[in-house]
């Protein structure tokens, strides 16, 4: 049980579910798939949302299945293109928990990351977080050794192999007042993050989810704007909810998808929408 503004929830079996979102990255969703299972919170699912991977992805789920002490479900659909709204919409749907955390399967979870989303869930409200770039030699060389110790995370440790100083580096060292008043003051906007982001599963399918015309770039913001549209406000865990961005190129990305994603954007802030037609359900528009 934990208690929040004075009221204690029981979280039930699979409470939390997880939805990883990823495409043939087997090496980089396995680094993924050992930091959660070192979370403290324990009584949650993972569902991976794979956005049409090969065999390879496959094979290492079934490997992870065994090994790890959570349950893992696999939503694949067939590779036709960037589609990643669609195949979270329908590991969205496959979602057990009342309580669902959306990320990537490029994004290594601090063994509190799950903590802290339950801690600060609040009805009313979702919870936006960030992550951590890390250059391309840190993340090829951090093992299951170095994510099962935790040093990874460890801000000498990562300047020990090639970070640079930076104010993002309070990402990391952030405790106590500072992590507070960073979270607080920072100038980075709550918006709907599909790396590190979280909310009550009835306002996501209140909102029908995903807008499955959208392809990459700022798809994941526009459902937090729909949300923001029905009254639901977000909580800024930035400096809290901690997770390692592991490098990649993004072949994927086009101009056009960009320019069509904020065409939809803009229709969703100028008319207050709070409901896609193009979602979990197609409605008539």
């Amino acid at each position: 049980m934990f208690a929040k503004n004075g009221i204690f929830e029981t979280m039930n079996e699979l409470d939390v579910s997880v939805i990883i979102s990823t495409y043939n990255s087997p090496l980089w969703l396995q680094k993924v798939l050992w930091s959660f299972d070192q979370q403290t919170v324990t009584n949650f699912e993972v569902i991976i949302a794979d956005d049409g991977s090969n065999e390879d992805t496959k094979t290492l789920i079934e490997t992870m299945r065994s090994q790890v002490s959570y349950p893992i479900q696999h939503i694949w659909h067939e590779d036709k293109g960037f589609q990643k709204t669609i195949i979270l919409n329908k590991a969205t749907v496959a979602s057990q928990g009342s309580y669902l955390v959306y990320t990537d399967g490029d994004c290594i979870a601090r063994a509190d990351f799950l903590q802290v989303h339950v801690d600060n869930r609040e009805r009313g409200y979702f919870l936006s977080g960030g992550y951590f770039k890390l250059p391309m030699d840190i993340s090829e060389l951090i093992s299951e050794a170095d994510i099962k110790t935790q040093r990874c995370f460890d801000i000498n440790w990562l300047k020990k192999h090639g970070l640079k100083p930076s104010f993002k580096n309070n990402k990391i060292t952030a405790k106590g007042l500072k992590q507070t008043l960073l979270n607080l003051f920072t100038p980075t906007t709550a918006t709907w993050n599909g790396h590190n982001a979280s909310g009550y599963r009835t306002d996501i399918i209140a909102a029908n989810g995903y807008d499955e015309r959208m392809q990459y770039g700022g798809e994941d913001r526009e459902l937090g704007e729909r949300l923001f549209n029905a009254g639901i406000k977000a909580k800024q865990i930035r400096y809290s909810a901690i997770c390692l961005h592991l490098d990649h190129a993004r072949g994927y990305v086009k101009p056009e998808m960009m320019e069509k994603n904020k065409a939809i954007r803009d229709t969703t802030k100028a008319k207050k929408v709070t409901k896609t037609p193009y979602g979990i359900e197609k409605l008539d528009v």
